[in-house]
């Protein structure tokens, strides 16, 4: 028996409906491509306000794309990010259909929330800047390992600090992954 997840899921296509539903038993609502139609936010909208919304889309441009326009239109939604590395078929195909049930399990376990307010600290442009993740020779190889860590993706310098914000990352969470980014790099 498969595992209920109680969200509805926005996934890009037909295909990543059928690997979220080889592990769980869930709910999806397929984008069809990056230019979401007004009946589809429509539908991500009253997933949200009766089953609430996670968003899982492939981690490149387009699925990026996704994510922003639904984000910005739909608000409250969760975030479920795949590594690049864990969404790669054989051939070097991205996406969420070619994650392992594995991965898939533990990215659905792992969701974020946009915190709406909270008392604890939280990352700043500054501290992004001060950990070395914006220019310098490193920055982006360190900036895509910090992404998974935290569970953000790996976007490209400005979605960084835009998600860092976003997702309002706590600085326990921020000086955790810095932490483990150092020891592997030692």
């Amino acid at each position: 028996m498969r595992e209920k997840i109680q969200e509805v899921i926005v996934v890009e296509g037909r295909d990543d409906t059928t690997r979220l539903q080889e592990v769980y038993d869930v709910d999806t609502i397929e984008t069809n491509g990056s230019a979401v139609s007004k009946q589809t936010i429509e539908r991500i909208k009253r997933a949200q306000e009766t089953r609430g919304v996670i968003i899982l889309t492939d981690p490149d441009y387009p699925g990026d794309r996704i994510r922003a326009i639904v984000e910005e239109q739909v608000k409250g939604c969760k975030h479920a990010y795949l590594p690049r590395a864990e969404a790669k078929d054989e051939r070097g195909k991205i996406g969420v259909e070619h994650a392992s049930p594995a991965t898939i399990r533990r990215v659905l376990e792992a969701v974020y929330e946009q915190r709406v307010e909270t008392d604890m600290p939280l990352v700043t442009r500054q501290m992004v800047l001060e950990a070395d993740l914006i220019g310098g020779a490193d920055a982006a190889r360190r900036r895509k390992r910090l992404g998974v860590l935290l569970r953000i993706g790996e976007p490209n310098a400005k979605q960084f600090v835009k998600r860092v914000e976003a997702l309002r990352v706590t600085i326990e969470e921020w000086e955790r992954a810095l932490a483990q980014l150092e020891e592997e790099n030692h």
